[in-house]
């Protein structure tokens, strides 16, 4: 019991917890939808309830584990076990104790806290589509845009801050991002972002079936799920929306590799996992222009891990070298 672990991925929209074991088989797994409301409480509730599931689907109680990991955005600060500066989670403007939190609330005797796009991108360079290669890009698309770096088989942190690929600049005084800034690569590509734009049109008068279907199906935002099924209708704001979403991934990500020039694209996140094939090779046309060395660009590969890469990849922090 000892060697399994837990791994908690904390999305904008949805917290996916696993159970996993040594060979990183996963044992147990549960999802449950990220609050927008009741503050930071809310949230580490969310956390705990769905590695409560996750344990219950893999026959054992939280306490057996060796440790909780957990990939969330923002400042995801492990030494101090808190996440702060999460703008797309209610609650987290300031530093929130959430590993204190989680282990009083579990009974676990560790909780490891990694940023999540790094975390995933570690998990797909060690077990996913990343392990051919020396060098990635993870560039993980979904209600936001966020990048982690594997550097000659080593993930790279900066300062603390490396990775943020979404707060790029692709258009000089371009649209206000969620961040409060102006012109980054999520103005275009986050999915927030891009409802908030869809729902403008849609106010002045545009057409489209976005939010018929997110009615349709029960939704309050527009899921990664929606927004292929507009595509695949031919809706055309969707169709547009998306387009502009691929022309700021590829500018943002190409200058990205005209800095780090890395061996390999790892493309992943709710958007990403969800268009497929299409987006990886929407990506690789986008971003060839914008190459200085076209003629020997970086290979562009799917995320091998699916929707549990981000757990897996929390997972792997417990028992990890602080």
């Amino acid at each position: 019991m000892a060697k399994l672990r837990g791994g908690i991925d904390l999305g904008g929209t949805k917290v996916q917890a696993i159970v996993a074991d040594e060979r990183h088989d996963v044992l147990g797994q549960a999802r449950v939808p990220t609050p927008t409301t009741g503050g930071a409480q809310a949230v580490v509730d969310a956390l705990a309830s769905a590695l409560r599931n996750a344990a219950d689907d893999a026959e054992v109680q939280p306490g057996d584990l060796a440790g909780v990991g957990l990939g969330s955005p923002g400042e995801a600060d492990d030494a101090n076990g808190t996440v702060g500066n999460a703008g797309n989670l209610p609650g987290f403007d300031k530093p929130v104790p959430v590993a204190q939190l989680l282990r009083d609330d579990l009974g676990v005797p560790e909780v490891r806290i990694g940023n999540d796009v790094s975390v995933a991108t570690a998990a797909e360079f060690e077990l996913g589509a990343g392990r051919p290669y020396r060098s990635v890009l993870g560039v993980f698309w979904g209600t936001g845009v966020g990048g982690g770096i594997v550097l000659d088989g080593q993930e790279w942190h900066g300062r603390g801050g490396a990775g943020e690929i979404g707060h790029m600049v692709v258009k000089k005084n371009g649209a206000r991002c969620p961040c409060g800034r102006l012109g980054c690569m999520e103005a275009y590509a986050g999915r927030r972002a891009m409802e908030a734009e869809a729902r403008k049109r849609h106010d002045d008068g545009e057409k489209t079936i976005l939010f018929k279907l997110m009615e349709e199906r029960g939704r309050d935002r527009l899921t990664a799920g929606i927004w292929e099924r507009a595509l695949r209708e031919g809706d055309k704001l969707a169709t547009h929306l998306v387009d502009r979403a691929y022309s700021a991934l590829g500018a943002g990500v190409a200058s990205a590799l005209n800095l780090l020039d890395v061996e390999a694209v790892v493309l992943g996140g709710g958007m990403g996992t969800k268009l497929g094939e299409p987006a990886r090779e929407q990506l690789e046309r986008e971003m060839q222009p914008h190459l200085f060395h076209d003629d020997r660009p970086p290979a562009v590969v799917l995320a091998g891990l699916g929707d549990l890469g981000g757990a897996l990849g929390a997972a792997l922090l417990v028992g990890a070298r602080a």
